[in-house]
């Protein structure tokens, strides 16, 4: 991992603009502390992997990376036995929220199971916009990132690739991917998992590993 990259990721990330109904997730409040926390943790694992793909979706939702501050990751796979990541049968060291508002994520359910399937190294996850978008004063919604938002955000995705030096970048769902065409990147694009795209999702993802892993 790249310090000085893994620095302008952090230093992106804490400027990101703050809007009313686009909820930054890594403030001071005490909520905002343990996502922090968590997200280095989750680098900290992702640092000792290596991962060669990046998995850039679209933005958190409020079941899962909103509540847990991780990508593609509810409280049901915070709390996974034997940890998701490692493997260790106590966990892989994550924070658990007191009274989340939900305990498990459609997407989430649907990455992790589709992930234990590849072959290659756990792949790493980040949104294209970090902030949670949600319905003006109702926070337990989603609604899809502006395009304004995701301008904001897709320098912090390059930064997090440029400090773990990721070899493949894929896009989860249309957004993403255009967003990084925007950008100069060419994205693999994979269809999204939720609204029924489960099964195409882990077909495709499991194709892009299969190309991307080197010869045996």
């Amino acid at each position: 991992m790249n310090t000085a990259d893994i620095d302008r990721f952090w230093e992106l990330l804490h400027a990101l603009p703050r809007r009313d109904d686009a909820r930054f997730l890594y403030g001071k409040d005490a909520d905002g502390r343990l996502r922090e926390r968590n997200l280095r943790r989750y680098l900290e694992l992702m640092g000792r992997i290596r991962p060669r793909m990046l998995l850039i979706g679209e933005a958190p939702g409020y079941r899962g990376h909103a509540v847990t501050g991780l990508p593609f990751m509810s409280v049901a796979q915070l709390t996974a036995r034997p940890g998701l990541i490692t493997g260790d049968p106590d966990g892989d060291g994550f924070e658990i929220p007191t009274d989340p508002p939900a305990l498990w994520e459609a997407s989430s359910t649907v990455v992790w199971r589709t992930v234990a399937t590849l072959r290659g190294p756990v792949p790493m996850f980040w949104p294209v916009y970090p902030n949670h978008p949600h319905e003006p004063g109702r926070p337990d919604t989603n609604r899809p990132p502006r395009a304004s938002e995701i301008a904001q955000g897709t320098p912090i995705a390059l930064a997090l690739s440029a400090a773990f030096r990721i070899q493949t970048i894929v896009a989860v769902g249309r957004k993403a991917q255009e967003a990084l065409a925007r950008n100069g990147v060419e994205a693999l694009p994979v269809r999204h998992p939720a609204q029924g795209g489960a099964r195409i999702f882990a077909t495709q993802l499991a194709q892009v590993e299969e190309a991307s892993l080197p010869d045996p």
